[in-house]
């Protein structure tokens, strides 16, 4: 079996992208190179294929209680055209995978999975949901999805695409026409900018796409740069500072567990974690050189290792070497200062926050 191919492969190959497999599927990475992409879609717009994602219906009588089990944020009483995020956990705490969850209608939910997790998330739901009144339907294949990120993002979706989108507000979507077509447009992204997201079957959404490279206005973009972009704002990547061993209250996202909300699917023991404290987390670390930290890399305080790196990079928007790392709780103040072993040298370093860059950043 080889991997995957998105409704955009053949653009990709047609616009001379470095092609590489990702979640089960052979994924643009770069067009030029990162650093021009990440660029584009911090100060102008970019545009991804996001086709891999995955498309998991729920609908039925039961539908917002069967969701409530198996997510960790709250969901109860939303209008429609509101969207969550949040998680999926085992009995242990550690993640299924994360998510977003789309109010579609009263007994309708959208919830928008990880391309490597898709097999795996569906048959989590479908196993959870015997006591439960609804229908779970995998339209994975149905679908093709693109982000439109940056400042500039809203005016080009209005002028070059047709579709209004000014009026909705962060985390919330609604359906729409494009190509004579039904599409879905979300207020969402990964990327630390404003922007949107758009669902819509495959033949849509490559002439949606064939529009945005032809007017100039949209730089293509690779996964290489998602990963850049969503890095320095502290986003988490499922693999690396999310898994079935790291709790969500261990990766910094328990704003997004609602355990007062009433019993779901992993509360018990986030519950315990709450109540006993965490004995390790994630953190920011920055370096003092330009040493780059990758994933794996062992993290030291004095002779005492402590951790290791989940993500690292030389930051496009700042310049300075950071990673994210799971550290021992005792060694993950602000402030501490630590070594990151790289390359059989250790290089000095400070934790920080997670988030390296936000708008008002000065180099």
């Amino acid at each position: 079996m080889g991997n995957k191919k998105t409704c955009l492969y053949d653009r990709h190959k047609a616009l001379g992208a470095v092609i590489s497999p990702f979640g089960g599927f052979d994924m643009p990475i770069q067009y030029t190179n990162i650093i021009d992409e990440h660029n584009a879609v911090r100060h102008a717009c970019g545009v991804f294929d996001v086709s891999h994602m995955g498309e998991v219906f729920v609908s039925g009588p039961d539908a917002e209680r069967f969701v409530q089990h198996i997510f960790t944020n709250d969901i109860s009483d939303a209008p429609a055209g509101k969207i969550f995020y949040g998680l999926m956990l085992y009995p242990s705490g550690g993640a299924v995978d994360d998510l977003l969850v789309y109010k579609l209608a009263e007994q309708q939910f959208l919830l928008v999975v990880n391309a490597a997790n898709i097999e795996k998330d569906y048959t989590w739901m479908f196993e959870h949901a015997d006591s439960y009144h609804v229908t779970i339907e995998n339209k994975s294949e149905e679908y093709g999805q693109i982000a439109v990120q940056g400042p500039k993002a809203e005016s080009i979706i209005e002028t070059r695409l047709g579709i209004p989108c000014s009026e909705l507000a962060f985390y919330t979507f609604k359906n729409a026409t494009a190509e004579g077509q039904p599409v879905l447009i979300s207020r969402t992204g990964y990327t630390g900018e404003d922007g949107f997201e758009i669902y819509a079957a495959p033949a849509v959404i490559v002439a949606l796409w064939d529009k945005l490279i032809a007017s100039g206005d949209a730089t293509p973009c690779g996964l290489g740069c998602r990963d850049t972009l969503r890095f320095e704002v502290g986003l988490p990547l499922y693999g690396n500072e999310l898994n079935a061993d790291i709790t969500p209250l261990e990766a910094g996202l328990g704003i997004f567990v609602k355990v007062e909300k009433g019993d779901f699917i992993g509360r018990e023991a986030i519950a315990q974690q709450k109540a006993n404290g965490l004995k390790r987390k994630i953190v920011g670390i920055e370096l003092s050189d330009k040493a780059i930290p990758r994933h794996g890399y062992e993290v030291f305080d004095g002779e005492t290792a402590i951790g290791t790196v989940t993500t690292g990079y030389q930051s496009i928007s700042t310049g300075k070497s950071v990673c994210m790392a799971l550290v021992d709780n005792t060694h993950a103040a602000l402030g501490t200062s630590v070594q990151v072993l790289i390359h059989k040298k250790r290089h000095d370093g400070v934790i920080t926050k997670k988030r390296f860059y936000d708008k008002n950043y000065k180099k």
